[in-house]
């Protein structure tokens, strides 16, 4: 890596650009003064003293008493203690203010909308976000076992846990012995009992459902999904009455 790479990572770490030029300057001289920093960061020495005392306060840099003042490089596992615990920090701090603005939000949200998702990965939280919402029931068709993440594994043994009713429904074998520790009704459509998937499918209450397919060939997911909404009721309706069918069918 080039002295211009570091220098950009540590500013995507969220050092401003003189204070990450200065760190990597120093790293490069181990101890130097503020003219020795200059010189081999391009930084202006008029500039140095305040980007090199904000890496002191922050634990990234020591402040050597002498003269000329001196700054000194501090070892690069604690400048990554101090890096990670910062941005533990401001994440926790960011993402508790982002709570205090969603609970307030939660009373002008609309619900019996239908939103759409796209990528396994959203689907997949919303999938476990719904199922952990669930109060009675969760129906979750999943034509392969790959398809349910540990994530919503995790809701779905928790639900049932708490006593809801819990369904899989999967076209493969496998799922039965994957919940077989579980208070969790696991339905394999096989041979006997045929059935066409056209993706994964959640229905939660009753009144809660979520559809999606793959795209592009395979590689990627659309979903759509609608909550406590009379068009999930009716979604629900239409889910059930495919299942049943597929069970009956001989």
């Amino acid at each position: 890596m080039s002295t211009r790479d570091a220098v950009a990572a540590l500013k995507r770490l969220g050092l401003p650009n003189y204070q990450a030029r200065v760190f990597v300057a120093l790293q490069e001289l181990g101890t130097a003064t503020a003219q020795e920093v200059s010189d081999a960061s391009d930084v202006p020495r008029s500039q140095v003293y305040g980007a090199a005392d904000a890496l002191v306060d922050r634990g990234l840099a020591e402040l050597v008493e002498s003269s000329p003042k001196q700054y000194r490089a501090v070892s690069l596992d604690a400048a990554r203690t101090q890096l990670t615990e910062r941005l533990e920090r401001e994440r926790d701090e960011a993402f508790d203010h982002l709570e205090d603005l969603r609970a307030t939000a939660t009373d002008r949200e609309t619900t019996g909308a239908v939103a759409t998702l796209r990528g396994r990965q959203p689907i997949n939280d919303r999938i476990a976000d719904l199922i952990a919402d669930a109060a009675e029931s969760v129906f979750l068709v999943a034509p392969a076992e790959r398809s349910i993440t540990d994530s919503i594994e995790a809701a779905l043994r928790d639900q049932a846990a708490d006593g809801l009713a819990v369904t899989v429904l999967s076209a493969e074998p496998s799922a039965l012995e994957r919940f077989a520790d579980a208070p969790i009704r696991v339905l394999v459509m096989d041979d006997d009992h045929p059935a066409d998937f056209a993706g994964r499918a959640l229905m939660v209450d009753d009144e809660t459902v979520l559809l999606a397919a793959a795209t592009d060939g395979g590689s990627g997911e659309e979903a759509m999904w609608t909550e406590h909404s009379s068009i999930g009721r009716i979604l629900a309706r239409f889910m059930q009455s495919g299942v049943d069918s597929g069970m009956n069918r001989t």
